[in-house]
């Protein structure tokens, strides 16, 4: 193991984190790739200037720091790039775009922090793109989690006889909806896939609207569902 000689003494610039990273989000990371990932974007994004920032995907690509830290050999190292990525946006750490022009696709990754959000929700409305000299037209699309990533981070262990079923719920039912129940299920403190499926049901015969109610009465919901379970 290479050794680290100290920070030096003079001064350094420094990486702003929120609190919220090493209150709830740290002790939820279970993957070192993620980690790293998710560290180098508050201290890349920190370096950046002007209101909207964020990482291309070429950006992450092209620095062998980086890469060198993700895997021992060189050719392995796009692939755990893609992985941690593909972490840190399932877990919601990172918000990542896709935006298809004339000049090709290109991987926009954002911080899930207000300005963040409100950078994706611009973006999809046209209200501002990247480069700003090209005038070409955009097509955009929001990257979701996914849905075995999803269940994994967030539930338990995946198995054969639930990725089958998580199948079958991505092809019924929209790619918003099962993150929403993902999430009513961690909230209610009930994570499994039964109680998944059953909310996914109970929005597709009562419709969404009855959702924000139910967010407001947890406990209430909850038991109804473990009830239907039992």
């Amino acid at each position: 193991m290479k050794g680290f000689s100290g920070f030096p003494s003079s001064k350094v610039r420094s990486t702003p984190v929120p609190n919220p990273f090493f209150s709830e989000l740290l002790p939820q990371i279970d993957h070192l790739g993620e980690l790293k990932v998710t560290l180098y974007c508050f201290y890349r994004l920190a370096l950046k200037e002007g209101n909207i920032r964020y990482m291309r995907g070429s950006e992450l690509e092209a620095d062998e720091t980086l890469l060198a830290g993700l895997a021992a050999h060189k050719h392995e190292a796009p692939a755990a790039l893609a992985e941690a990525l593909e972490r840190a946006t399932a877990r919601g750490t990172l918000l990542h775009v896709q935006v298809e022009s004339a000049a090709g696709a290109d991987d926009l990754y954002f911080v899930n922090t207000p300005k963040g959000r409100a950078a994706v929700e611009g973006i999809t409305r046209g209200e501002w793109r990247p480069g700003a000299d090209d005038e070409s037209p955009l097509e955009v699309v929001v990257d979701r989690p996914n849905v075995f990533t999803l269940y994994e981070q967030n539930i338990g262990p995946l198995t054969p006889m639930i990725a089958d079923e998580l199948r079958d719920a991505e092809a019924t039912y929209p790619a918003e909806w099962i993150e929403d129940a993902v999430r009513e299920a961690v909230e209610n403190n009930a994570r499994s896939l039964r109680y998944i499926i059953r909310v996914l049901e109970n929005w597709q015969t009562q419709g969404r609207a009855d959702r924000g109610k139910s967010r407001g009465n947890t406990e209430k919901d909850r038991r109804k569902y473990l009830d239907y379970l039992d």
